[in-house]
């Protein structure tokens, strides 16, 4: 950024009103930087984050800890497990940040001392902070499975981390027989990517379609009643792949099984790939668990994370709607997977219809809340006015793919979703004829410019 739109944001930032700005005091630290950032965790969020402190503000001294010296983009790596998509072209390293002068220590977080405001790694630094942004993603639980564990996950992936899981799966996948049964397990929600499991199973079936293995099963047993983009999933696999209805035991190549009629995985034999639920008993060939989420370890560990309430906040940071700052620590912004952010999330309303995704994209969004945040304190000036935006691609065959888009606001200091300028993409056309082709394929060549873009923005 240049320096005139640094200073162009700075006189923004200064436009609020003077009263809130008093009631939001600056950080203040002797020696040459006007604080000191750690960011923890260097996925889309916090290497967003990393960024765009260092981008509103170059005073900042601003430092990521991150042990992976390259970063496997999640968003399209099921194309990698069906073969439309070389994994390659979703990795990235971090060297667009330390050009941008963000210092990268590339070690483990082993623990956060909130009261002396420091960060200890594997390696035995301490770093100290004024301002510390958390985005540690998603820790699995390996719990809830009779006969299921960690140990596992070789010979069971759930590749729900992309990267050497991907290519397990895929090797399955490509050496399963014809007429074998790929079977994904689902776990209850809030999960990492909502739409995910229902683009791998399309992605799965377009990889046996095409490479002639007709006479096999994608079966999905989804311990939830309902999923993200249902209409949408529905609609292109009865296109595709021949669905018919839910429930097992269908001529389609495509098989969706409810939690409330077997869709609850319970049990697992383990020799032989059976997974077994009240009303159910599937065998598999190749047998994709995807565990049950909590926030990352080393959020609970730092005291960040709910104990008490519904699913949506237990296990999850809770945050300040106006800056993503931790509800608990003012100090420590939470960001990306690991946070809940929505009206179920924070006030346990049973009538809440939302809480926002546990997306790429709005990782982002919340990093760039954070940051603006950040420098506003750190000058002295009012929190600006935050929205929130997420963008989500599912592909389900080449050429053919759909999105969702939502907007979000604070108001009286809680979220609220926009309905004007949210939505998914058409089932059909305003005079009820089908929807084009080329709609479907634009929208697929979109994801790919998508995810190239958003890994430009985050670490380049």
């Amino acid at each position: 950024m240049s320096q005139f739109n640094r200073r162009a944001f700075i006189k923004t930032l200064a436009v609020a009103t003077s009263a809130s700005a008093l009631a939001f005091p600056s950080i203040v630290r002797a020696g040459s930087a006007k604080a000191r950032v750690i960011v923890v965790g260097g996925g889309f969020g916090g290497a967003t984050a990393a960024k765009y402190v260092k981008l509103l503000d170059p005073g900042i001294d601003v430092t990521l800890i991150e042990p992976n010296k390259t970063y496997t983009s999640c968003p399209l790596s099921n194309e990698v497990i069906s073969g439309h998509r070389d994994i390659k072209t979703l990795q990235i390293g971090y060297d667009g940040l330390k050009k941008r002068g963000v210092n990268v220590v590339h070690e483990l977080v082993t623990g956060i001392d909130r009261a002396k405001k420091t960060v200890t790694t594997q390696g035995g630094k301490k770093l100290e902070y004024d301002a510390l942004v958390m985005s540690p993603g998603v820790e699995f639980q390996y719990t809830g499975i009779e006969g299921y564990n960690e140990s596992m996950i070789n010979d069971i992936p759930h590749a729900w981390k992309a990267g050497e899981q991907t290519l397990i799966l895929k090797k399955q996948l490509e050496a399963m027989p014809d007429g074998g049964k790929f079977v994904i397990v689902v776990p209850k929600g809030p999960f990492r990517c909502p739409p995910g499991p229902y683009e791998r199973a399309s992605l799965v079936a377009s990889y046996l379609k095409h490479s002639g293995k007709t006479k096999s099963k994608v079966i999905i047993l989804d311990a939830n009643d309902s999923h993200s983009k249902k209409g949408l999933f529905n609609q292109a696999w009865k296109k595709l792949y021949g669905w018919e209805k839910e429930g097992l035991g269908t001529n389609g190549m495509i098989e969706w099984v409810k939690g409330a009629e077997g869709g609850k995985v319970t049990k697992l034999d383990a020799k032989s790939k059976t997974v077994s639920s009240d009303f159910v008993d599937v065998k598999a060939d190749v047998l994709n668990i995807i565990p049950p989420h909590k926030a990352g370890k080393i959020a609970a560990d730092t005291g960040l994370t709910g104990t008490t309430g519904n699913n949506f906040e237990m296990g999850w940071c809770k945050v300040e709607p106006m800056t993503m700052a931790s509800a608990v620590d003012p100090s420590i912004y939470t960001i990306g997977d690991s946070c809940v952010a929505g009206e179920m999330a924070l006030y346990g309303n049973p009538n809440a219809s939302f809480d926002m995704p546990k997306s790429a994209h709005i990782a982002m969004t919340q990093a760039k809340v954070a940051a603006a945040a950040i420098v506003a304190k750190v000058n002295g000036l009012a929190t600006p006015q935050p929205y929130y935006t997420n963008t989500c691609y599912s592909i389900v065959d080449e050429g053919y793919g759909f999105s969702v888009a939502h907007l979000y606001r604070v108001e009286n200091g809680t979220f609220k979703y926009i309905k004007e300028g949210s939505g998914v993409s058409l089932m059909e056309m305003p005079d009820k004829s089908p929807v084009p082709d080329i709609y479907r394929k634009i929208e697929a060549e979109y994801a790919d410019g998508w995810v190239r873009n958003v890994l430009a923005d985050a670490f380049g």
